[in-house]
């Protein structure tokens, strides 16, 4: 593994590069920093160049205090590809990193080979009327009258099966730092991320939107189906949870090992190394 920090119009982005293949950049979601992905990354490295990163002003990049927004979350992110995968990698993204990679297909489509958004919580995809469109707001209520560790304790209630494993304590520590800039700084735009349809209905590489076996009927799991739907991409299931790859990172990585490389399969040719006669 190696690791640096990339400069970016305002930041430094901590990444970690592991492994070698086609490039597969990692995207995390609020909250959380490139080490939620670690297991993972080690356990799709023997077929990948696995790209993860901490988001801007989260844990080891810099940039904390400045507001942001998903167009420069998604920039950030074309910055990677460009400087780490000679400008065009597979993309995965869980949660709020599925918002970002939507919004990356959307807004620099030449830098995505292909994208797996996994459980995007994009609650305004939901139909109107639907209550759980509120939830975001909801939290943003309870930040400004309880502050961040209140709402951190809410946030982590409300999705499936946290609790119930432990996060590696270096990055349960680093996410303690960073709960004031997702829920002081992020959070406008997550709450008001709506896909651009269009945009993504045009793609001219593979999109799967996908949720977790365990999680059906949540508010971050539902917008899945809902957005591959309307933009006519295709959906799959996943095992178990919204952080299924942190417990259990073989499990989960079996899945999305066999989906990123029928994506890559199908849009590029056959490596050199299996066409030559060695």
């Amino acid at each position: 593994m190696r690791n640096g920090r990339l400069p970016v119009d305002g930041a430094k982005l901590y990444y970690e590069v592991r492994g070698s293949g086609p490039a597969l950049l990692m995207i995390v979601g609020a909250g959380g920093d490139g080490g939620m992905y670690d297991g993972l990354a080690d356990v799709l490295s023997d077929a990948f160049t696995v790209i993860t990163y901490d988001r801007r002003g989260n844990a080891r990049s810099t940039g904390r205090g400045v507001a942001t927004t998903l167009a420069q979350q998604a920039s950030d992110a074309k910055a990677l590809i460009n400087e780490l995968a000679g400008g065009k990698a597979l993309v995965f993204g869980n949660s709020g990193g599925a918002i970002v990679g939507l919004t990356l297909a959307a807004q620099h489509p030449e830098a995505v080979r292909g994208l797996i958004a996994h459980e995007p919580p994009a609650v305004l995809a939901l139909p109107e009327g639907d209550p759980e469109r509120e939830w975001f707001n909801k939290m943003g209520e309870l930040y400004a009258a309880k502050g961040p560790a209140a709402t951190g304790a809410a946030f982590g209630a409300s999705v499936r099966g946290e609790g119930t494993y432990a996060w590696p304590e270096s990055m349960a520590w680093r996410a303690a730092g960073s709960a004031e800039q997702l829920f002081g700084t992020e959070w406008p735009m997550w709450s008001g991320f709506v896909p651009d349809y269009e945009a993504l209905s045009k793609a001219e590489f593979p999109i799967v939107l996908g949720a977790g076996s365990a999680d059906r009927g949540t508010y971050y799991a539902r917008p899945s189906l809902l957005i591959a739907q309307r933009i006519g991409a295709a959906w799959a299931e996943f095992p178990g949870i919204h952080l299924e790859f942190i417990p259990r990172p073989a499990i989960f990585g079996a899945a999305l090992r066999a989906l990123a490389t029928t994506m890559q399969s199908r849009i590029s040719s056959v490596p050199e190394q299996w066409t030559s006669e060695a």
